[in-house]
C-alpha cells in the first residue's frame, strides 16, 4: 500500500469543509423530529430539568408552592 504523504488529508480547503458540513446538516435534518411541545422550549432553555417527559421538581422548588396554597386562616 502506498503512503500518500503529499496528498491532501481532511477537507482540503475552507470552502470544501463548509460544503461538507452543509451537506451533513442537510442529511441530519431529514431525521429531526418536530417539537411537539413548543410551550416547553422556554423551560428547557432556562435549564429546567425533565425526566421521561415530566418536569422534575426538587424540594427547594416545591416548598414555596406548598406555602402559597396554605389559606391565611390555617397559617395563623
Amino acid at each position: 500500500m502506498k503512503v500518500r504523504t503529499s496528498k491532501t488529508k481532511g477537507a482540503g480547503s475552507r470552502k470544501a469543509g463548509l460544503a461538507m458540513a452543509f451537506k451533513l446538516v442537510l442529511a441530519a435534518e431529514k431525521r429531526w423530529r418536530k417539537v411537539n411541545a413548543p410551550h416547553l422550549v422556554a423551560l428547557v432553555r432556562a435549564g429546567v430539568e425533565f425526566k421521561d417527559g415530566e418536569q422534575v421538581l426538587h424540594y427547594y422548588q416545591v416548598a414555596p408552592l406548598v406555602l402559597e396554597q396554605v389559606p391565611v386562616e390555617a397559617a395563623a
